[in-house]
């Protein structure tokens, strides 16, 4: 099979020879586009992996703490029937675990150090069926919750800002307060930190208290628990079931699934996403059409070569392939070093940026402030082809014109000083 010529000489251009100044420039310019176009998709792919692991890591810990979906009743009152919601929950068949919970906030306060809480109430011997936090503490922490020895697990921040450790003591503060003759007094309870937990996400690490349900309904003065809390066997199907169970539950309860928890937060990350996308295709299209510039130098330089092709019967679409060539293959192997180049990054990140922390002496991510500590990354194929697409249209685009141009080339002018 004969390779068309249009292809051998474009391919040739692109390596463009050295013989001369010109030639070595016009090398010089093809090789930074080539360049830019690599670094670019680069910087596209490792930016939006990291971006995605980041959201999938702090959904997945999120997720390790909270239950997909949760019902409760309306002012944190306690559920009217809560076995007819249990029964009504597992009739669906997207539901593999149920288990009731009270939730509530208090003080908890250790000496003159005190800190807000979110309080949850659990049944030890249900829980690990709706969160994997509970599952992984199963035989560690939940089993020493027991019924009327007033025991709390903490989140290790918690634990850690009160400097308290297992078998230590706390007070826990409950936000109604008690009427007397003398007015109001807070109810005070001493609790025995019986176990602590790390979640790795921080917000509930330096938040969450657990006890047992019947110690928090007696506390909070509750008749039974104020809601249900539901495992799903598809997560990304939970807004579908939450909307199903709002039409078969019984009674006025309200329904709340896990993309509504940090909703403000996920739309800020797909937000934040969207406008890097944008951003860094902007540094592809400026490497892309650097191509115009080569090409209108390669151009002006093979004047008396397309002039010698156009009087041997090149046509005119024949010269303008030549150049579209050239251009592509500049476009073809800078999306292709990029694509290497990201993916190289994005799948060994976990390694680099350790590397990068212990030589500069830094941490990239407080997790104070980034709620994680290490740097994630989740390269996505509908992510990296797009941009692959794109940076291909982007090169081909900017071909056209200077091609066009060489197609128009007046071989009688081209050659009349030469």
């Amino acid at each position: 099979m004969q390779i068309p010529y249009e292809l051998i000489l474009g391919w040739r251009y692109t390596r463009a020879g050295r013989a001369t100044r010109r030639n070595g420039f016009i090398s010089f310019i093809s090789g930074v586009s080539m360049l830019g176009i690599a670094l670019g998709v680069a910087a596209l792919i490792i930016v939006l992996s990291v971006m995605n692991g980041f959201q999938k890591e702090v959904r997945d810990r999120m997720l390790g703490v909270v239950s997909h979906i949760e019902i409760f009743a309306p002012n944190g009152a306690a559920l009217p029937d809560v076995a007819r919601t249990l029964a009504e929950v597992r009739a669906n068949p997207q539901v593999i675990g149920a288990a009731p919970f009270i939730a509530t906030q208090a003080l908890l306060a250790r000496g003159e150090d005190m800190k807000g809480t979110l309080v949850r109430g659990i049944d030890p011997a249900r829980e690990p069926d709706v969160t994997d936090l509970a599952l992984t503490l199963k035989n560690t922490g939940l089993n020493r919750l027991i019924p009327g020895e007033f025991g709390v697990v903490l989140g290790g921040e918690l634990a850690r800002s009160l400097g308290v450790r297992q078998g230590d003591k706390v007070t826990l503060v409950a936000p109604s307060g008690q009427v007397t003759p003398a007015g109001v007094v807070p109810r005070l309870k001493q609790m025995t930190v019986v176990g602590t937990f790390d979640s790795g996400h921080y917000e509930y690490d330096s938040a969450l208290v657990l006890m047992h349900m019947d110690d928090a309904a007696r506390i909070f003065r509750l008749e039974g628990p104020t809601g249900v809390r539901v495992r799903l066997k598809d997560l990304h199907q939970a807004r579908e079931v939450a909307a199903q169970l709002a039409g078969t539950l019984s009674g006025d309860l309200l329904l709340r699934d896990w993309t509504r928890q940090n909703k403000t937060w996920f739309a800020a990350v797909e937000l934040e996403k969207r406008m890097m996308f944008i951003i860094l295709t902007l540094i592809v299209a400026v490497a892309a059409f650097n191509l115009v510039s080569t090409l209108v130098m390669t151009v002006t330089d093979k004047r008396a070569d397309i002039a010698i092709l156009r009087t041997l019967g090149a046509s005119p679409q024949s010269i303008m392939g030549i150049f579209v060539v050239q251009g592509a293959m500049v476009g073809v192997i800078g999306t292709l070093a990029g694509l290497v180049f990201g993916l190289g990054v994005a799948f060994n990140i976990d390694v680099l940026v350790p590397a990068l922390e212990r030589l500069f002496n830094a941490s990239f991510l407080p997790k104070e402030i980034y709620l994680i500590n290490r740097m994630p990354s989740d390269p996505q194929q509908s992510d990296i082809l797009p941009i692959a697409i794109i940076s291909l249209v982007l090169s081909f685009l900017a071909t056209l014109y200077p091609s066009w141009r060489a197609s128009r080339v007046n071989p009688a002018e081209a050659l009349r000083y030469e």
